[in-house]
């Protein structure tokens, strides 16, 4: 087995570089855009990379505008969230409301325990990569 050691890998093409196995079958992919921000208040990009900007489209309803657009709208989009829910709330639900190439739209819900009330809320801490071609 060899061991790789590399300050930087490039591409000789276009796309990002990509992982084969021995026999030249793709085995993996590096992640097209990743995005740690703040949903409260005013919105703001933590730490990125392939993200532009983020639009608040509302409580708990984000826009995640990508720097280069992706080839097709059918990437993966891994989203999460670190949230200090407060009173009697038991569940929380992060969503991909929807997705083009050149933006995610995610949702952020919680459901108050007691009542199961369902409400759209903002969070102070987001996540969310994205793998496709």
């Amino acid at each position: 087995m060899s061991t790789v050691k590399a300050a930087n890998l490039q591409n000789t093409g276009s796309g990002a570089p990509v992982f084969k196995n021995s026999s030249g079958t793709e085995i993996g992919q590096l992640c097209k855009a990743r995005i740690n921000f703040n949903g409260t208040g005013t919105v703001a990009i933590r730490d990125d990379f392939n993200f532009s900007s983020i639009t608040d489209l509302g409580v708990g309803y984000y826009s995640l505008n990508f720097t280069t657009s992706m080839s097709n709208a059918n990437y993966c989009t891994v989203i999460g969230t670190r949230s200090r829910p407060a009173g009697n709330v038991y569940h929380q639900i992060t969503t991909v409301h929807s997705q083009s190439t050149s933006a995610v739209q995610i949702t952020h819900q919680q459901i108050e325990g007691s009542s199961n009330t369902i409400s759209m809320q903002d969070t102070d801490t987001m996540h969310c990569a994205v793998f496709g071609d």
